[in-house]
Protein backbone atom coordinates (compact mmCIF):
# COMPACT_ATOMS: atom_id res chain seq x y z
CA UNK A 1 0.00 0.00 0.00
CA UNK A 2 1.05 3.82 -0.67
CA UNK A 3 2.00 5.55 1.80
CA UNK A 4 -0.17 8.36 3.44
CA UNK A 5 2.84 10.50 3.38
CA UNK A 6 6.53 10.27 1.47
CA UNK A 7 9.52 12.88 1.92
CA UNK A 8 12.77 12.53 0.54
CA UNK A 9 15.54 15.04 1.36
CA UNK A 10 13.79 17.98 2.00
CA UNK A 11 15.26 21.03 2.69
CA UNK A 12 14.18 24.35 3.15
CA UNK A 13 16.06 27.05 4.28
CA UNK A 14 15.35 30.85 5.54
CA UNK A 15 17.84 33.39 5.28
CA UNK A 16 20.64 32.89 7.88
CA UNK A 17 18.62 29.46 8.74
CA UNK A 18 18.39 25.63 7.71
CA UNK A 19 14.60 25.11 8.78
CA UNK A 20 14.75 21.49 7.21
CA UNK A 21 18.00 19.77 6.91
CA UNK A 22 17.56 16.44 4.45
CA UNK A 23 14.62 15.24 6.52
CA UNK A 24 13.32 12.15 4.97
CA UNK A 25 10.73 9.57 6.06
CA UNK A 26 7.69 7.73 5.00
CA UNK A 27 4.21 7.86 7.18
CA UNK A 28 1.68 4.67 7.08
CA UNK A 29 -1.96 5.45 5.96
CA UNK A 30 -4.19 5.14 9.15
CA UNK A 31 -2.22 6.09 11.86
CA UNK A 32 -1.25 9.24 14.05
CA UNK A 33 2.13 10.88 13.99
CA UNK A 34 3.09 12.90 16.52
CA UNK A 35 5.08 15.44 15.37
CA UNK A 36 7.70 16.79 18.52
CA UNK A 37 10.75 18.94 19.36
CA UNK A 38 12.05 21.81 20.71
CA UNK A 39 10.92 25.52 19.70
CA UNK A 40 12.34 26.22 16.41
CA UNK A 41 13.12 22.32 15.47
CA UNK A 42 11.21 23.41 11.68
CA UNK A 43 7.88 21.43 12.95
CA UNK A 44 5.69 24.32 11.16
CA UNK A 45 8.37 24.57 8.63
CA UNK A 46 7.42 21.18 7.55
CA UNK A 47 3.72 20.97 8.16
CA UNK A 48 3.75 24.06 5.57
CA UNK A 49 6.05 22.15 3.65
CA UNK A 50 3.90 18.70 3.29
CA UNK A 51 0.55 21.33 2.45
CA UNK A 52 2.36 22.56 -0.55
CA UNK A 53 2.26 26.25 1.25
CA UNK A 54 6.30 26.57 1.47
CA UNK A 55 8.35 24.90 -1.59
CA UNK A 56 11.60 23.38 0.01
CA UNK A 57 15.07 24.16 -1.73
CA UNK A 58 15.35 20.56 -2.50
CA UNK A 59 13.78 17.36 -2.10
CA UNK A 60 10.54 15.34 -2.86
CA UNK A 61 6.89 15.40 -1.22
CA UNK A 62 3.89 13.18 -1.78
CA UNK A 63 0.88 13.03 0.04
CA UNK A 64 -2.03 10.17 -0.66
CA UNK A 65 0.58 9.46 -3.57
CA UNK A 66 0.13 12.84 -5.00
CA UNK A 67 3.49 15.02 -5.74
CA UNK A 68 2.87 18.12 -4.09
CA UNK A 69 5.29 19.77 -5.66
CA UNK A 70 4.24 19.80 -9.32
CA UNK A 71 0.43 19.15 -8.15
CA UNK A 72 -0.57 21.01 -5.46
CA UNK A 73 -4.23 21.34 -6.09
CA UNK A 74 -4.83 17.88 -6.67
CA UNK A 75 -2.80 17.12 -3.10
CA UNK A 76 -5.32 19.80 -1.45
CA UNK A 77 -8.47 17.98 -2.64
CA UNK A 78 -6.76 14.83 -0.28
CA UNK A 79 -5.91 17.12 2.85
CA UNK A 80 -6.66 19.07 5.18
CA UNK A 81 -4.59 21.66 6.88
CA UNK A 82 -5.30 23.91 10.43
CA UNK A 83 -2.32 26.69 10.96
CA UNK A 84 -1.02 27.16 14.18
CA UNK A 85 -2.77 30.71 13.44
CA UNK A 86 -5.68 29.68 12.05
CA UNK A 87 -8.19 31.93 10.43
CA UNK A 88 -11.96 32.17 9.80
CA UNK A 89 -14.62 34.82 8.70
CA UNK A 90 -15.60 36.22 11.48
CA UNK A 91 -18.73 38.00 9.95
CA UNK A 92 -20.10 34.22 8.80
CA UNK A 93 -22.38 32.09 10.57
CA UNK A 94 -20.67 28.68 11.44
CA UNK A 95 -22.64 27.17 8.96
CA UNK A 96 -21.57 29.31 6.20
CA UNK A 97 -18.03 28.96 7.36
CA UNK A 98 -18.53 25.53 7.05
CA UNK A 99 -20.11 25.37 3.92
CA UNK A 100 -17.94 27.93 2.29
CA UNK A 101 -15.15 24.97 3.33
CA UNK A 102 -17.06 22.39 2.07
CA UNK A 103 -17.42 23.91 -1.15
CA UNK A 104 -14.39 24.91 -1.67
CA UNK A 105 -13.00 21.61 -1.47
CA UNK A 106 -15.53 20.00 -3.68
CA UNK A 107 -18.09 18.93 -1.47
CA UNK A 108 -20.94 18.84 -4.27
CA UNK A 109 -23.85 21.03 -3.46
CA UNK A 110 -26.53 18.59 -2.76
CA UNK A 111 -24.61 17.08 0.09
CA UNK A 112 -23.30 20.34 1.73
CA UNK A 113 -26.28 20.55 4.08
CA UNK A 114 -25.73 17.01 5.59
CA UNK A 115 -21.81 17.07 5.34
CA UNK A 116 -21.72 20.45 7.56
CA UNK A 117 -24.04 19.36 10.12
CA UNK A 118 -21.90 15.63 10.50
CA UNK A 119 -18.57 18.04 10.69
CA UNK A 120 -20.61 20.04 13.53
CA UNK A 121 -21.86 17.41 15.35
CA UNK A 122 -18.13 15.54 15.61
CA UNK A 123 -16.97 19.15 17.19
CA UNK A 124 -20.11 19.94 19.27
CA UNK A 125 -20.85 23.00 16.94
CA UNK A 126 -24.88 21.47 16.57
CA UNK A 127 -26.06 24.10 18.31
CA UNK A 128 -23.76 26.86 16.80
CA UNK A 129 -24.55 26.47 13.19
CA UNK A 130 -26.41 30.14 13.49
CA UNK A 131 -23.78 32.10 15.50
CA UNK A 132 -22.12 34.58 13.85
CA UNK A 133 -17.97 33.38 14.35
CA UNK A 134 -16.85 36.73 16.04
CA UNK A 135 -19.69 36.16 18.76
CA UNK A 136 -18.02 32.70 19.78
CA UNK A 137 -15.02 32.11 22.42
CA UNK A 138 -11.60 31.35 21.14
CA UNK A 139 -12.10 27.76 21.49
CA UNK A 140 -15.19 27.70 19.83
CA UNK A 141 -13.51 29.51 16.67
CA UNK A 142 -10.94 26.83 16.95
CA UNK A 143 -13.62 24.04 16.59
CA UNK A 144 -14.90 25.58 13.43
CA UNK A 145 -11.30 25.80 12.30
CA UNK A 146 -10.56 22.25 12.87
CA UNK A 147 -14.38 21.51 10.80
CA UNK A 148 -12.72 23.70 8.18
CA UNK A 149 -10.21 21.43 8.00
CA UNK A 150 -12.07 18.23 8.34
CA UNK A 151 -15.19 18.97 6.35
CA UNK A 152 -14.22 17.60 3.08
CA UNK A 153 -12.85 14.09 4.63
CA UNK A 154 -9.44 14.30 3.97
CA UNK A 155 -7.37 11.21 3.73
CA UNK A 156 -4.49 13.18 5.09
CA UNK A 157 -4.90 15.78 7.83
CA UNK A 158 -2.05 17.89 9.26
CA UNK A 159 -2.71 19.80 12.20
CA UNK A 160 -0.19 22.77 14.06
CA UNK A 161 -0.98 23.35 17.37
CA UNK A 162 -5.16 22.34 17.46
CA UNK A 163 -5.77 22.00 21.20
CA UNK A 164 -4.27 26.10 21.71
CA UNK A 165 -7.21 27.82 23.69
CA UNK A 166 -9.49 25.08 24.16
CA UNK A 167 -10.67 24.05 27.78
CA UNK A 168 -9.71 20.73 29.58
CA UNK A 169 -13.04 19.21 28.19
CA UNK A 170 -12.97 19.97 24.73
CA UNK A 171 -9.19 18.84 24.34
CA UNK A 172 -11.05 15.45 25.59
CA UNK A 173 -13.37 15.70 22.83
CA UNK A 174 -11.04 16.53 20.30
CA UNK A 175 -8.95 13.44 21.28
CA UNK A 176 -11.74 11.42 20.66
CA UNK A 177 -12.07 12.81 17.39
CA UNK A 178 -8.81 12.21 16.29
CA UNK A 179 -9.15 8.48 17.35
CA UNK A 180 -12.26 8.28 16.00
CA UNK A 181 -10.58 9.60 12.30
CA UNK A 182 -7.73 7.48 12.31
CA UNK A 183 -10.36 4.22 13.13
CA UNK A 184 -12.08 5.62 9.67
CA UNK A 185 -8.60 5.32 7.96
CA UNK A 186 -7.81 8.55 7.98
CA UNK A 187 -3.84 9.52 8.65
CA UNK A 188 -2.67 12.74 10.90
CA UNK A 189 0.34 14.47 11.72
CA UNK A 190 -0.10 16.37 14.59
CA UNK A 191 2.19 19.35 16.29
CA UNK A 192 2.04 19.95 19.72
CA UNK A 193 3.97 21.43 22.42
CA UNK A 194 1.13 19.37 25.21
CA UNK A 195 2.47 15.45 25.13
CA UNK A 196 0.01 14.40 27.27
CA UNK A 197 -2.39 14.92 25.10
CA UNK A 198 -0.80 13.61 22.04
CA UNK A 199 -0.17 10.13 24.09
CA UNK A 200 -3.62 9.56 24.04
CA UNK A 201 -3.85 9.09 20.42
CA UNK A 202 -0.24 8.87 18.58
CA UNK A 203 0.65 5.73 17.29
CA UNK A 204 4.24 7.17 15.94
CA UNK A 205 6.38 9.77 17.03
CA UNK A 206 8.16 11.75 14.62
CA UNK A 207 11.16 14.21 16.21
CA UNK A 208 12.78 16.90 14.53
CA UNK A 209 15.41 19.16 16.25
CA UNK A 210 17.47 21.79 14.48
CA UNK A 211 15.59 20.85 11.00
CA UNK A 212 16.78 16.90 11.48
CA UNK A 213 14.98 13.55 11.88
CA UNK A 214 16.45 12.68 15.15
CA UNK A 215 13.58 9.54 15.44
CA UNK A 216 10.98 8.45 13.80
CA UNK A 217 9.14 4.90 15.13
CA UNK A 218 5.78 3.33 16.02
CA UNK A 219 5.26 3.92 19.85
CA UNK A 220 4.06 0.31 20.03
CA UNK A 221 7.69 -0.69 18.54
CA UNK A 222 9.36 -2.97 20.75
CA UNK A 223 12.61 -0.45 22.25
CA UNK A 224 15.67 -1.38 20.38
CA UNK A 225 17.95 -1.54 23.99
CA UNK A 226 15.28 -4.19 25.55
CA UNK A 227 12.60 -4.45 27.54
CA UNK A 228 11.54 -1.14 30.00
CA UNK A 229 11.23 -2.86 33.96
CA UNK A 230 10.54 -0.97 37.00
CA UNK A 231 12.16 -2.10 40.37
CA UNK A 232 10.94 -0.88 43.61
CA UNK A 233 12.35 -1.83 47.02
CA UNK A 234 10.53 -2.04 50.57
CA UNK A 235 12.51 0.55 52.29
CA UNK A 236 15.21 2.95 51.06
CA UNK A 237 18.57 1.21 50.39
CA UNK A 238 21.30 4.04 49.12
CA UNK A 239 23.64 3.55 46.23
CA UNK A 240 21.47 0.06 45.56
CA UNK A 241 21.85 0.32 41.84
CA UNK A 242 25.45 0.29 41.69
CA UNK A 243 25.39 -3.72 41.70
CA UNK A 244 22.68 -3.04 38.46
CA UNK A 245 25.13 -1.29 36.33
CA UNK A 246 27.71 -4.56 36.74
CA UNK A 247 24.93 -6.44 34.80
CA UNK A 248 25.24 -7.62 31.90
CA UNK A 249 22.90 -6.52 29.18
CA UNK A 250 21.03 -4.20 32.04
CA UNK A 251 20.88 -0.23 31.41
CA UNK A 252 19.98 2.03 34.27
CA UNK A 253 17.45 4.73 32.88
CA UNK A 254 16.46 6.67 35.86
CA UNK A 255 16.99 5.79 40.09
CA UNK A 256 16.26 6.75 43.18
CA UNK A 257 17.03 5.94 46.80
CA UNK A 258 13.55 3.59 46.67
CA UNK A 259 13.07 2.51 42.95
CA UNK A 260 14.69 2.21 39.27
CA UNK A 261 13.36 2.02 35.94
CA UNK A 262 16.10 -0.18 33.71
CA UNK A 263 16.75 -1.29 30.14
CA UNK A 264 17.21 -4.77 30.09
CA UNK A 265 18.35 -6.27 26.71
CA UNK A 266 16.88 -9.91 25.69
CA UNK A 267 13.34 -11.76 26.70
CA UNK A 268 11.98 -12.50 29.67
CA UNK A 269 14.47 -14.96 31.30
CA UNK A 270 17.32 -12.00 31.33
CA UNK A 271 14.57 -10.41 33.42
CA UNK A 272 14.52 -13.23 35.37
CA UNK A 273 18.21 -13.62 35.86
CA UNK A 274 18.20 -9.54 37.08
CA UNK A 275 15.37 -10.24 39.56
CA UNK A 276 17.52 -13.24 40.90
CA UNK A 277 20.62 -11.20 41.04
CA UNK A 278 18.91 -8.65 42.95
CA UNK A 279 17.36 -11.08 45.73
CA UNK A 280 20.11 -12.77 46.01
CA UNK A 281 22.58 -9.67 46.71
CA UNK A 282 20.06 -8.89 49.56
CA UNK A 283 18.04 -6.19 47.95
CA UNK A 284 14.40 -6.16 49.72
CA UNK A 285 12.58 -5.93 45.87
CA UNK A 286 8.94 -5.08 46.37
CA UNK A 287 7.75 -4.96 42.85
CA UNK A 288 9.64 -5.71 39.63
CA UNK A 289 7.89 -5.23 36.18
CA UNK A 290 8.03 -4.40 32.71
CA UNK A 291 6.25 -0.94 31.98
CA UNK A 292 5.20 0.69 28.45
CA UNK A 293 7.23 4.37 27.70
CA UNK A 294 4.76 6.96 27.10
CA UNK A 295 5.09 10.15 24.58
CA UNK A 296 7.14 12.06 27.16
CA UNK A 297 9.51 9.73 28.57
CA UNK A 298 10.33 8.74 24.94
CA UNK A 299 10.85 12.61 23.64
CA UNK A 300 12.99 13.36 26.36
CA UNK A 301 15.15 9.69 26.11
CA UNK A 302 15.27 10.76 22.15
CA UNK A 303 16.36 14.59 22.67
CA UNK A 304 18.48 13.83 25.40
CA UNK A 305 20.38 11.25 23.80
CA UNK A 306 20.77 13.03 20.44
CA UNK A 307 23.69 15.16 19.10
CA UNK A 308 23.04 19.12 19.32
CA UNK A 309 23.09 20.46 15.39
Amino acid sequence: MTPAITASNVTYIYPGTRALDDASFTIPRGSVTALVGPNGAGKTTLLRCLAGLDRPLTGAIQVAGIDVLEDPRAAHARMGYLSDFFGIYEALTVRQCLSHAASGHGVPAPALRTTVERTAARLNLGDRLHQRCSELSRGLRQRVAIGQAIVHTPEVLLLDEPAAGLDPEARHTLAGLFTQLCAEGMTLVVSSHILAELDEYSTHMLVLRGGRIVEHRALAAPYAGGQRVRVVLAAEQQDWHAALKEMEGVQVMEHTPREAVLLIAGNAADQARVLRALVEAGIAVAAFAGESENLHDSYLRTVQGAPRP
